[in-house]
Order: structure tokens, then C-alpha cells, then sequence
């Protein structure tokens, strides 16, 4: 059942025009939806106690003069909103005796900004929030550097970054390459023991050698550049450490038979076929050094809460997978098993737009033949270059 609010107003000459509210479909909380006639630049969530969630919106044409403040919501009891530097600042006031994690992300059908709201124990929510001072409006322009960096006299951190610091993070200059496996884990063994990890790092570092080569102003970072081996949650951390605007995650295929072939592009997301699902134990399980192995799991409820708050990766996951396809498929003449989608951990811990590649089958004779050559890698690393040129650029798929 949805819960609307009662006679929305539109700002006049506003980009917000109007805020409501609705139950999530799984029942497990609720959405605000900011109903935007243009996307705002950048935005963050910040909690700092049960009953209060705050956000900044940044985009230097909103207008807070006339906006009309909705009154009748059953996820909160009063919403306000503050003018401050290159945007506004909202405090939501949640209603009694109800419980919200709150996550902010962009509709990917619509200008609009979504606060997903989770339901949470009260003392799980009083742990998170426990410790922290709400942000004072009246006085952001003095404390909001020390509010967002966490350098504050108080001790708190914010988890809000600087302006500016938000818009340089939109560049397009940091692209990190996971090359899969490694060590002792040699992901899959092909025709004549060809192994995986081998193949993978010998095409990242190729398509790293072209992106420096012919986009100097993009910083590669790689997980590795060696024969060793790093968690798969290690390997997001590495990308969220650089800031990384993407991540690529390069992997080899195999089969108990020798016939499948063609190039396979994986995004974050609950998996709709069979063969993905077979895929995705193998990328999710973990070689130990004594030969054990570790299966790892990735829910339903912890992928939800992932598209709640990064709705906008997702989407650009997609898009990305999409153009590789078109690289592969049209431009190196490699046949194409499509785009889909996983719940793999690499992807899940790297807080951007990520894709993971299946290159080819090392399982089938001519396609691991074609995989240890020198001109099959350099075929799919100009391939993968090339649609990552062109993401940058902004460009469709030719």
C-alpha cells in the first residue's frame, strides 16, 4: 500500500517540484522520492541520530525560497530544507517508534532522487548512530569542511565529502583493472593446464598499457600486477581506496565440455539462467593455500540494499557491459554469449560502476589457443579499451 502525500506542491521556477513517499515493494521499509525536473550534481545521506536523517543536494539552481513543505507522511513527521553553499540541505524527521537506515540514490528512469528507508532494530539503529551531532545549517559555511573531512573539534566524522571534491569525483579518471585469481588460486585450468589467472593478468596489463598509452589523463590502478593472490573483498577495497570511476574484473570461462565458446560481460544483479548461476559459484569460490576451497555467499537481502543505495552503478554497470558486447561481438569478431547479471562478491565490495568479463572458454581447444596468443589478448584488450574509451566519452557503441 502506498502512502502519498497529501496535495504535493510544486516549487515554482524549483528543480524540486514535489516529495512523496511509498512502501517498498518487499515490504521492508519505505522510499522518498524527490521529484527532480533535473538531476542534482552529486548527494549524501548523513544519520546522525534514530529519529533524524539529513542530506545535502548539490546543484547551484535550487531554490529553497518557496519550496511548500509536505506535512502527512507514515515515514516521517516533518521534513525541512536550508539553503547552503551550491545546494540545500534537508532534515527529515522520522516518525515515532519507526526505524530507518537511510540510502540515497538516483531513479534510473527519471530525474528523481530516491531516500530508501530500511527498517532496523532500535538498537542496531542507536548503535550506528550513536556518538555523532547532527549538521547545523545556520552555521555550515564555517563547519562544512570540518563536518565532511571529520576534522571537527568534536571528534565526529560526517559521512558527507567536500563539494568540490564530490564534482572532481564525477571525472571519468581512474579505472581499476582485476585481473581474477592468483597465487595459489589459478582460477580454471584449460585445455593442455592453461590456467586462468595466466591469461587474465597478461590481458589487463595490456589493456592497462593502452589506456595509458591513448588516455594519459586516466590513472590505472590494478589489484595486482603479479602472480599473487588478494581476497575478493580485498580487491573492492583496493578500488574504493583509488576512487576508482571503474572497475573491470577479468576472468576466464571453462566447461565440463569442450564445445561453449564466445565472450560473456556480468554486472551486479540476482541471476536469471542457469549458466549464470554456474559462473557465479565459480568466480565466488576461493582457492586456499592447502588446496581447501571457501565458497562465498552473497544474499538476496544484501544485493537489495546494494541496488537501493547504488542504483545509479548499476545502471552505468550496464551501460558499460553493453558497449563491451558491441566490441566484441562487431569489432573483434568474437561471438557473444550476452550481457548478464551475478551476485559476485568482487563487484558487490567495489563502490562504482563495475563489470566482470568472461574473455572466453579455456575449455575449448581453439578458444584457449586463441587466449594464450599474443593476438587473441591484444584483440580482447583493444576491445575492452575501446569501450572504455568510448564510456568516458560519452559515446554509443560504434
Amino acid at each position: 500500500m502506498s502512502c502519498g502525500i497529501s496535495q504535493p506542491l510544486q516549487a515554482q521556477n524549483n528543480s524540486l517540484q514535489m516529495v512523496t513517499t511509498a512502501e517498498r515493494s518487499d515490504g521492508k521499509g519505505q522510499v522518498i522520492r524527490f521529484h527532480l525536473n533535473q538531476p542534482v550534481d552529486s548527494f549524501q545521506v548523513y544519520q546522525p541520530d534514530v529519529d533524524l536523517i539529513q542530506m545535502t543536494l548539490y546543484q547551484d539552481n535550487i531554490d529553497t525560497a518557496d519550496i511548500q513543505l509536505p506535512n502527512i507522511s507514515s515515514a516521517f513527521d516533518e521534513i525541512s530544507f536550508y539553503d547552503i553553499p551550491s545546494g540545500i540541505g534537508i532534515d527529515i524527521y522520522i516518525t515515532e517508534d519507526k526505524f530507518y537506515d537511510g540510502k540515497a540514490y538516483h531513479d534510473g528512469n527519471s530525474d528523481d532522487l530516491l531516500l530508501g528507508l530500511t527498517e532496523l532494530d532500535k538498537t542496531e539503529l542507536e548503535y550506528l548512530t550513536k556518538d555523532t551531532e547532527p549538521i547545523i545549517w545556520s552555521s555550515f559555511t564555517i563547519t562544512e569542511k570540518n563536518l565532511l573531512e571529520g576534522n571537527g573539534d568534536d571528534g565526529n566524522t560526517a559521512e558527507n565529502t567536500d563539494y568540490d571534491q564530490t564534482r572532481n569525483k564525477m571525472k571519468f579518471d581512474v579505472v581499476v583493472i582485476d585481473p581474477g585469481h592468483g597465487g595459489h588460486d589459478p582460477g580454471s585450468i584449460g585445455h593442455r593446464n592453461v590456467k586462468e589467472k595466466d591469461i587474465v593478468l597478461d590481458i589487463s596489463k595490456k589493456v592497462g598499457d593502452y589506456i595509458n598509452e591513448y588516455m594519459p589523463n586516466v590513472k590505472v590502478v590494478y589489484t595486482r600486477e603479479t602472480d599473487k593472490f588478494i581476497e575478493l573483498e580485498e580487491r573492492g577495497s583496493i578500488a574504493n581506496e583509488a576512487e576508482g570511476d571503474l572497475f573491470i574484473s577479468i576472468h576466464c570461462n571453462s566447461h565440463t565440455s569442450h564445445q561453449p565458446y564466445g565472450t560473456e560481460l556480468y554486472f551486479l544483479g540476482l541471476e536469471r539462467s542457469e549458466s549464470a548461476l554456474e559462473v557465479m559459484k565459480r568466480e565466488n569460490k576461493v582457492v586456499r593455500a592447502n588446496n581447501d576451497t571457501e565458497q562465498r555467499e552473497l544474499s538476496q537481502e544484501e544485493l537489495l540494499v546494494y541496488e537501493l543505495a547504488n542504483s545509479s552503478y548499476i545502471a552505468a554497470s550496464e551501460q558499460i557491459a553493453g558497449m563491451m558486447e558491441y566490441q566484441f561481438d562487431e569489432r573483434a569478431q568474437r561471438h557473444s554469449r550476452g550481457v548478464k547479471q551475478g551476485r559476485f562478491v568482487v563487484l558487490y565490495h567495489a563502490s562504482m560502476p563495475a563489470v566482470l568479463i568472461e574473455t572466453g572458454f579455456i575449455s575449448n581447444p581453439s578458444e584457449a589457443r586463441y587466449l594464450t596468443s599474443d593476438r587473441g589478448q591484444t584483440y580482447i584488450a583493444s576491445a575492452i579499451f575501446r569501450a572504455i574509451r568510448n564510456f568516458k566519452e560519452g559515446n554509443g557503441n560504434p
